[in-house]
C-alpha cells in the first residue's frame, strides 16, 4: 500500500545510509521572511540538491514540526512542485517522494498526492485521531487493528479511484496528474501543477497564503471551537446548499398552490442566491421593458418539447414516483427517462411510458421490446455526479418486482460495470448506435457524457459516430445517492463542458446535425436561458421534479427509507407517505416555461434557439469575494460565442452511412410470416460488413408480439460466411440464427430469446476447441435465449448475462463478469478473472489442467464439484444440446467419455447460492435429465 504506517516510515528512515539515504525537508516557512511562492521555490531547490549532491534516495516532505508563527506549504503544492522539478532535471528516478502530512485523511487526499507524484503518504494526524478514538473508548478495537482498518478503508477508496480512471496499478497512477484545476491561476499551475489542465484562471499564491494565515491563526487560539460547516449536509449559517430548506419549501409551495407569486418567491431564492455555480457570475442583460409582446414568443408547448426529466431508474425511485414523472412529461409533450433499470411492459403504449429508454453499462432490463417502445434511446457513458463509476442499487431496494424487471436476484446489490464493455473506442460506440438504430429505426440515439476536460473532442467523435443527441452532465447531476467523495471531487461544472462541446461541434461543422442537451442542477427559467446562450437547446431536470413530487432532499436515497416514499421500495413508506401528483410536476415546467418566455420577450428573441451563442446578452458580475472577482470567464464566453456558416442548433438529421441492407432484405422476406405468426425458414450468405444481422427482425417481432413473440412459430435463418459485428443482437424469442462460418465481436448482445448457433464449415481440419469462432464481448447483457458455438470465444464472454444459456468450447479472460442469471458451459480452456462481480446464475467449467482456482475471481464466487447425479445429468444434457446444434466432434467426444471427464468439471456459482437450489426451477429426476450416450 502507498499509505504508510508508522513502522513503515520508521524503517525507511533507518535504512542503510550508504545505499538508502533518507532526507527530511520541512514544509514550514516564516511568512515575514518569505512568501508562499518563495517558500515553494526554496523547497524545490533543496529537494534537487538533496537528490543530486547528497544522493538522497528517500526524500521525505514533512509538515510535522510546526512552530508558532510559521505557515506550512500545502502538501499537494509541495509534492507537485518537487515532482515536476525532479522530472525536469532527470532526477525523479533517483529518489522516492514520501509526504508526511496532517492534511491528508480520506482516499481523495491520498489520490491527489499520489497522482501528483508521491511514492507514499504518511497521514500522521489521521492515525493519531484513530488512536485517540480508541483511547477514549469510542472505537472498541485494539489500536493496531483500528489503524489497519483505517488504512484498509483508504486502500479500498484508492482502488476505486484508480478503477474509475481505468488504471490497474498504483505505479500506473503515480504522477499521472489526472485532475483538472478549477479556478487556479497560471502562476500556481506553472510552479506546482504544470501537467494539470485548467479551463478558467483564478486564485493565486497570495490568496492561498491568506487562507493559510487564517487557518493557522485559529490553530494557535487557546480555545479551539470546531465549526460544523455543513459541507456534507445543510447547517444553518454554514456552507450554502443549492437545495436548502428555503428552496425546497418554496418550490413545493409553488407547485401545490399553482400561484405565480409563490413561484416568484422560489425563483428569487434561486436566481439571487450567493455565487454557487459559474453561471451565477453571469447576468443576463435584461432591459426594463420587453422588446416583444409575450404572444410573439415561442409558445410554452414548444418549449416543453425541449424539457426532459433526467435518468432515474425504477428501483432507485418508487414505482409511484417513476410513473408520476412519466405521466407528467407525456401530458406536456416532454420526455421522461427510464434510467437504467428497465421498465414494466404494462406501461408501454400508455401515459406511463418513458419516452427515453436508457442503455447503461449494466444493460439491466434492456430487451428488444423495451427498445422499440422508445422515442429516444440514451447511451449513458457517464453520470455527472460520479464519472467513471457504474450505477449501484443496494440489495435492500432490489425487491422481487425490481429483480424481475432487471433480470436479477432479489435482495442482491446490483452494480453496473464502470465501462460499457462493448465501447472501447469511438468506432465501438458507432457500432452500438448502429445496433440501436437497427432494432428501432424510428428512435433518436442520445449519448450522455460528463463535463470533463477534452469533452469537446469526445463529442465530435460521438457526432461522427452518428448519434442524434449529446447530453452534457455537470457534477451536480444525480447527487441523491452518489458517494459523497464523487459528488465533491469528481466531474466539473456543466458550463465548462457545454461550451467546450458547442465550440468543438461548430468548429467541425457538426453542430447543425446534433441536438445538444445539458443537465445538472437546473432549477429555473433563468438557468435555462443561460444554458441556451452557452450552447444548449435541450434541458434535463432531475432533482427539481423530484422535489415537486414531495422529495425533501434528505440525501438518504440509497438507504431505502425515504421519508416521502419517493426513493424507496418499502411498501409501507410508499403507501403511507408518497403524495406526489403528476400535476405538480406539470406545474413546475409550466412555471419555468413562462419564465423563459418572459426573459425572451425582454431580450427581443422570438425563439429560445435564437439565444444560442448570444454571449453579448451576458455580462460578467463582479462577484462577492476576491476569489470570485479573480475568476477569468473571458475564454468561456469567447468559446460560447463562436459563429458558423451553418445553424448553431440542430436542423439536420445525422444518418449513418451503413443502411443495413441485409437487415432490410431479411425484414422484406420475413415480415408477412411475422405478421401472420406462422414462421418460416430461409438460407442466405453473409459477409463481414453485414452488421447487427437479425436486429431489425427482432425489433419488428418485439413491436408486434413482444420479446417472445415468435417462440410458437420460429423464424429460422441459415447463413454461410463471416458475420460482421453484433450478429444476433437483441435476438427476440422465436428467431433462430444458424451460422456456418465465424463471427466478429458482440454476438448475441442483449439477446432476449431464440437461438444462435455458430459452427465451422464441414471438412475443417483444425480442432474446434482450439480455434476462435467468434470475437469479444459476446452475449453481453443477454436476458434469455440459447447460444451454441463449436469453437472458442474471446474476452468478456457473457458479461452481465442475466438469463441466457450458452455452451462454448473455450473463452478468454473476464468471463461472466457481473452475471446475474443464466447458465454458461465452457467445455475447454477458460481465461483468468472469471466471475468477477457475479451475483447470479452459474457456470460449468472444465479444470483439465488443475489450475481452475487461479483463474477465478474468488471475491464473490466459488467452484464446487458436481457431487449429485442430477447436476451431472444436467451438464450432460447441455453438452448433448450443443452437439445436436453444432455437430461438434469435441462435444461428441466428451459425451462418449462423460463418466471420466465429468470429474474434471466444476460448478462455479455465487457464494451466496445453494448448489442444491441451482436447478430448482428445473428439478427433475436423473432419468428425465439423462440423454442417450453416443
Amino acid at each position: 500500500s502507498p499509505v504508510l504506517m508508522y513502522t513503515d516510515l520508521k524503517q525507511l528512515r533507518e535504512l542503510d545510509e550508504k545505499h538508502y539515504r533518507a532526507t527530511t525537508l520541512s514544509l514550514a516557512f516564516k511568512p515575514e521572511e518569505r512568501n508562499l511562492r518563495q517558500a515553494i521555490e526554496s523547497l524545490v531547490e533543496n529537494a534537487k540538491d538533496a537528490v543530486k549532491n547528497n544522493q538522497t534516495v528517500i526524500l521525505i516532505l514533512s509538515d510535522r514540526d510546526l512552530q508558532r508563527g510559521q505557515l506550512m506549504i500545502p502538501a499537494a503544492m509541495a509534492v507537485g512542485a518537487v515532482q515536476q522539478a525532479l522530472v525536469a532535471n532527470d532526477l525523479r528516478c533517483d529518489s522516492n517522494i514520501i509526504i508526511e502530512t496532517a492534511s491528508a485523511r480520506d482516499p481523495h487526499h491520498m489520490a491527489v498526492l499520489l497522482g501528483l507524484g508521491a511514492t507514499g503518504v504518511y497521514p500522521y494526524l489521521a492515525y493519531e485521531t484513530v488512536e485517540q478514538l480508541v483511547a477514549r473508548g469510542k472505537v472498541t478495537l485494539d489500536i493496531r487493528e483500528a489503524l489497519l482498518n483505517y488504512r484498509k478503508g483508504l486502500n479500498k477508496g484508492l482502488l476505486k479511484i484508480l478503477s474509475k480512471m481505468g488504471i490497474a496499478t498504483v505505479a500506473g497512477y503515480r504522477g499521472s496528474s489526472l485532475f483538472e484545476a478549477v479556478g487556479l491561476n497560471e502562476d500556481v499551475r506553472r510552479l506546482c501543477f504544470a501537467n494539470v489542465p485548467a479551463r478558467i484562471d483564478g486564485t493565486g499564491f497570495d490568496d492561498i497564503q491568506q487562507d493559510l494565515q487564517q487557518s493557522f491563526h485559529k490553530a494557535w487560539l487557546k480555545r479551539k471551537p470546531l465549526a460544523q460547516g455543513g459541507l456534507l449536509k445543510y447547517v444553518h449559517g454554514g456552507e450554502y446548499h443549492a437545495y436548502n430548506p428555503d428552496v425546497v419549501t418554496s418550490l413545493q409551495r409553488a407547485v401545490a398552490t399553482g400561484e405565480q407569486r409563490d413561484y416568484d418567491v422560489y425563483a428569487k431564492f434561486v436566481n439571487q442566491r450567493p455565487v454557487t455555480h459559474l453561471r451565477d457570475l453571469l447576468s443576463i442583460k435584461l432591459p426594463e421593458t420587453a422588446k416583444l409582446e409575450k404572444h410573439q414568443v415561442e409558445a410554452k408547448e414548444s418549449l416543453y418539447q425541449r424539457f426532459d426529466t433526467a435518468a432515474m431508474s425504477i428501483g432507485a425511485l418508487s414505482a409511484e414516483a417513476h410513473e408520476a414523472l412519466a405521466i407528467a412529461m407525456n401530458q406536456i409533450g416532454g420526455h421522461s427517462n427510464s434510467g437504467e433499470g428497465g421498465e414494466d411492459p404494462k406501461r408501454f403504449n400508455s401515459l406511463k411510458n418513458s419516452r427515453i429508454k436508457q442503455v447503461a453499462s449494466g444493460r439491466f432490463g434492456v430487451t428488444p421490446h423495451y427498445l422499440v417502445n422508445a422515442d429516444v434511446i440514451q447511451i449513458k457513458v457517464a453520470q455527472g455526479a460520479k464519472p467513471g463509476e457504474g450505477g449501484q442499487l443496494p440489495g435492500e431496494k432490489v425487491t422481487a418486482e425490481i429483480a424481475q424487471l432487471r433480470y436479477a436476484v432479489a435482495g442482491t446489490t446490483l452494480i453496473s460495470p464502470p465501462p460499457h464493455h462493448d465501447i472501447y473506442s469511438i468506432e465501438d460506440l458507432a457500432q452500438l448506435i448502429f445496433d440501436l438504430k437497427q432494432v428501432n429505426p424510428k428512435a433518436l440515439v442520445s449519448v450522455k457524457l460528463v463535463s470533463t476536460p477534452g469533452i469537446g473532442t469526445i463529442a465530435t467523435g460521438v457526432a461522427k459516430a452518428y448519434a442524434d443527441l449529446i447530453t452534457v452532465s455537470g457534477y451536480d447531476g444525480g447527487t441523491g445517492a452518489s458517494p459523497m467523495t464523487s459528488v465533491k471531487y469528481a466531474g466539473s461544472p456543466w458550463e465548462l463542458g457545454l461550451v467546450e462541446v458547442h465550440e468543438a461541434l461548430v468548429a467541425n461543422n457538426l453542430r447543425h446535425k446534433i441536438r445538444l442537451q445539458v443537465d445538472g442542477g437546473l432549477k429555473t427559467g433563468m438557468d435555462i436561458v443561460k444554458a441556451a446562450i452557452l450552447g444548449a437547446e435541450s434541458f434535463g431536470f432531475g432533482t427539481a421534479p423530484m422535489i415537486a413530487l414531495g422529495c425533501k432532499y434528505l440525501r438518504i436515497c440509497h438507504l431505502n427509507n425515504c421519508a416521502t416514499g419517493v426513493a424507496t421500495q418499502d411498501e409501507t413508506l410508499r403507501r403511507e407517505h408518497f403524495s406526489g401528483l403528476p400535476e405538480r410536476v406539470v406545474k413546475l415546467f409550466e412555471f419555468m416555461a413562462e419564465e423563459v418566455r418572459d426573459i425572451l420577450a425582454h431580450l427581443g428573441l422570438a425563439q429560445l434557439t435564437d439565444a444560442i451563442g448570444r454571449v453579448d446578452l451576458l455580462e460578467r458580475l463582479p462577484g462577492e469575494t476576491k476569489r470570485q472577482q479573480q475568476l477569468q470567464l473571458t475564454a468561456l464566453l469567447e468559446s460560447a460565442g463562436v459563429r458558423s456558416e451553418h445553424s448553431l442548433y440542430c436542423t439536420d438529421k445525422n444518418p449513418p452511412y451503413d443502411q443495413g441492407k441485409l437487415n432490410q432484405r431479411l425484414l422484406e422476406l420475413c415480415k408477412e410470416s411475422i405478421d401472420a405468426r406462422n414462421g418460416g425458414r430461409w438460407s442466405l450468405t453473409i459477409r463481414n460488413d453485414d452488421r447487427s444481422v437479425g436486429a431489425s427482425l427482432s425489433g419488428y417481432i418485439a413491436s408486434q408480439h413482444g420479446n417472445q413473440g415468435m417462440a410458437v412459430a420460429p423464424i429460422t435463418l441459415g447463413f454461410i460466411g463471416t458475420a460482421g459485428q453484433s450478429f444476433g443482437a437483441w435476438n427476440a424469442g422465436g428467431l433462430k440464427l444458424h451460422l456456418t462460418g465465424d463471427a466478429n465481436d458482440y454476438v448475441g448482445k442483449g439477446m432476449a430469446g431464440g437461438e444462435i448457433t455458430i459452427k465451422p464449415p464441414a471438412g475443417c481440419r483444425y480442432n474446434s476447441h482450439e480455434a476462435v469462432i467468434m470475437g469479444n464481448t459476446c452475449l453481453y447483457g443477454a436476458t434469455g435465449g440459447k447460444l451454441y458455438a463449436a469453437g472458442c470465444t474471446g474476452e468478456r464472454f457473457a458479461v452481465r448475462n442475466s438469463g441466457a444459456t450458452a455452451v462454448v468450447e473455450g473463452i478468454g479472460d473476464h468471463g461472466c463478469e457481473y452475471m446475474t442469471g443464466g447458465i454458461v458451459v465452457v467445455l475447454g480452456e477458460c481465461g483468468i478473472n472469471f466471475g468477477a462481480g457475479m451475483t447470479g446464475g452459474f457456470a460449468y467449467l472444465r479444470d483439465s489442467d488443475g489450475d481452475l482456482h487461479r483463474r477465478l475471481n474468488h471475491e464473490l464466487v466459488e467452484a464446487v464439484s458436481l457431487a449429485t447425479p442430477i447436476i451431472q445429468e444436467h451438464l450432460r444434457g447441455l453438452i448433448h444440446e450443443h452437439h445436436e446444434a453444432t455437430g461438434s466432434l469435441y462435444s461428441r467426444e466428451l459425451l462418449r467419455n462423460f463418466e471420466q471427464v465429468v470429474e474434471s468439471f466444476y460448478i462455479v456459482k455465487p457464494k451466496t447460492a445453494d448448489v442444491k437450489e441451482l436447478l430448482g426451477h428445473r428439478a427433475r429426476s436423473t432419468a428425465e435429465l439423462r440423454v442417450q450416450v453416443m
